[in-house]
C-alpha cells in the first residue's frame, strides 16, 4: 500500500536534523519521501499516487521505538511472583512454571505482548524466550518485527539445536531474524560457553547475554573464575565479533574497556532493575565512553509492563539520581537510545531513522493531548511527560497495525485475552 502522511511535524532522528513540517510517503514497506509539503502539480509530475492520504493535523511522525531486550511470553507471569530478588524469583517461581509451557502457549502469549508493544509505539523487539520457531511465527502473523536471541543454558537446548535454529530462523521472513546468545554466565557451565564461542567464531557472529545484573551475579562469577562476567566471557572469545549485554548494572573499569574494545552495546532495563532492586546502570559513563546504549523493557513479569515511555523516563531520571546531577542524559540522548541506538544494537540498520529507502517503521505522536502542551521542546515532552496515550499510530514494514486505539494484527484483542486466560487457568 502507498500512503501519504501530510501536514506533519517530522522528527527523522538523523544526526543534526531538526524537526520540520512537511510530509512523508510510504511505498510498500519503504519510505519513499520525507521533506517539505508537495503541491498537487509536483506530485503529479513525479507520478506519485496513493492508496490512502492521512492528514497528521500537526502531530509528530518519528521512528518507532526499539525494545532491545524483552521476554514477550512472560505476559503469563505478569504480577504473579512480585517482591522477590532476581535469582529467588527465577529459581522458585519462573523456571518451574516455564517448564510447563508449550510452544503454542508461547506464541499466544507473545501475541498478547504485541498488543502492548504497539500501544507503546514499539516497532521492533529483541526477544529472548522459549520456543523460538513458534515466536517467530506469532510475530510474522501479527506484523511485529522481531530479532530473537537464543537463551540457551545448561538446561537446554542442545548445542546442535542452537546451531540449527540460527541457520533456520535467519532469512525466513523480512520481519524476523535470530541472533546468537545465551541466558547468562551463571546458568551456563564453562564447557557450554566454550562451545558457544566456537560457533561465534565459525559464523563470525555477535553474541548477547544477561550481564552483571546483580551484585550477587558478579560476586559469584569472581569466586568461580577470578573475573567479572564481562571479562570472563571475553576471555573465552565470546565477544570477538561484537554483541551486547542486558542490564549491565555493576560494571568495573575493566568491563567498560571490554565493551569499548569489542564495540558491545549496553542495553539498560531500568524498570525491571528498579522493581527487582538489582541496581542502576552507569548510563552516563557508557555515553561518555562512546558505548552504544539501548533500552529494553525486560519481561512483563519482572517489569511488569511493556511501556517504552516509562523506561525512557526512568533511564534519564535514574541517571540523574545516580550521578547527583540533573544535567546528565538529556531527553534527546534518551530518544536516540530508544530509536537509533536500539536499531544498532539489534542489527536493524534499515530501521533507525526516517529517510528515503529506509523501512517504514513509523509512529505518530499525538501532540494535542494535554500532557504535550505547550510545545516548548518536543523531545523533552516525549521523554519527560509522554505516555502511551500519545501514540496515535504504529506502522511496521509499511502496514498500520495500530491506529486510534484499534488493532489490525489478524486476531482480535478479545480472542487473545480469552486464550491467555485459558492458559493461565491450565498452568496455574
Amino acid at each position: 500500500m502507498n500512503i501519504r502522511f501530510y501536514n506533519a511535524k517530522i522528527l527523522t532522528m538523523i544526526e543534526g536534523q531538526e524537526i520540520f513540517e512537511g510530509e512523508l510517503h510510504v511505498e510498500g514497506s519503504r519510505i519513499a519521501y520525507t521533506g517539505a509539503a508537495l503541491s498537487d502539480e509536483e506530485m503529479k509530475a513525479d507520478g506519485r499516487s496513493f492508496d490512502r492520504e492521512i492528514d497528521c493535523e500537526g502531530n509528530l511522525l518519528m521512528p518507532g521505538f526499539k525494545n532491545a531486550h524483552t521476554h514477550s511470553g512472560m505476559t503469563l507471569m505478569r504480577s504473579y511472583a512480585d517482591g522477590l530478588p532476581l535469582q529467588e524469583w527465577l529459581e522458585t517461581k519462573i523456571f518451574p512454571l516455564e517448564a510447563k509451557m508449550t510452544g503454542d502457549d508461547c506464541a499466544l502469549l507473545t501475541k498478547l505482548a504485541v498488543l502492548e508493544y504497539l500501544t507503546s509505539g514499539i516497532t521492533s523487539i529483541m526477544d529472548m524466550y522459549l520456543s523460538p520457531e513458534e515466536i517467530a511465527t506469532a510475530c510474522e502473523e501479527t506484523g511485529m518485527r522481531v530479532v530473537q536471541v537464543s537463551g540457551i543454558n545448561k538446561f537446554g537446548p542442545s548445542i546442535e539445536v542452537f546451531e540449527e535454529r540460527y541457520n533456520k530462523l535467519n532469512g525466513r521472513h523480512p520481519l524476523s531474524s535470530y541472533m546468537m546468545g545465551f541466558h547468562a554466565e551463571y546458568t551456563c557451565d564453562r564447557e557450554l560457553l566454550e562451545k558457544l564461542s566456537e560457533l561465534a567464531h565459525k559464523y563470525k557472529a555477535p553474541m548477547y547475554t544477561h550481564n552483571s545484573e546483580t551484585v550477587k551475579e558478579v560476586g559469584e562469577c569472581k569466586e568461580r573464575y577470578g573475573m567479572t562476567p564481562t571479562v570472563f566471557l571475553d576471555s573465552l572469545g565470546l565477544f570477538d565479533f561484537g554483541g551486547g549485554g542486558y542490564h549491565c548494572c555493576h560494571m568495573s573499569d575493566e568491563d567498560i574497556e571490554v565493551f569499548k574494545k569489542r564495540g558491545l552495546s549496553a542495553v539498560t532495563n531500568p524498570g525491571s532493575n528498579t522493581k527487582l532492586a538489582s541496581g542502576i546502570a552507569p548510563v552516563k559513563r557508557f555515553l561518555d565512553e562512546g558505548i552504544n546504549v539501548a533500552i529494553g523493557t525486560d519481561g512483563p513479569s519482572s517489569n511488569n509492563c511493556l511501556d517504552m515511555f516509562r523506561e525512557m523516563f526512568l533511564v534519564t531520571g535514574l541517571a540523574k539520581l545516580r550521578e547527583k546531577d540533573a544535567s546528565v542524559v538529556s531527553g534527546l540522548d534518551v530518544l536516540k537510545m530508544a530509536t537509533v541506538n536500539g536499531a544498532k544494537a539489534m542489527g536493524l540498520n534499515d530501521c533507525d531513522v526516517l529517510e528515503k529507502d529506509k523501512e517504514a517503521d513509523i509512529i505518530m505522536i499525538d501532540l494535542k493531548q494535554p500532557n504535550m502542551q505547550p510545545v516548548n521542546d518536543i523531545p523533552n515532552n516525549i521523554v519527560y511527560s509522554g505516555s502511551k496515550q500519545n501514540v496515535k499510530m504504529t506502522m511496521i514494514h509499511g502496514k498500520i497495525l495500530y491506529e486510534d486505539g484499534k488493532f489490525d494484527i489478524g486476531i482480535s484483542p478479545e480472542e487473545i485475552y480469552k486464550q491467555a486466560a485459558a492458559i493461565q487457568e491450565r498452568l496455574f
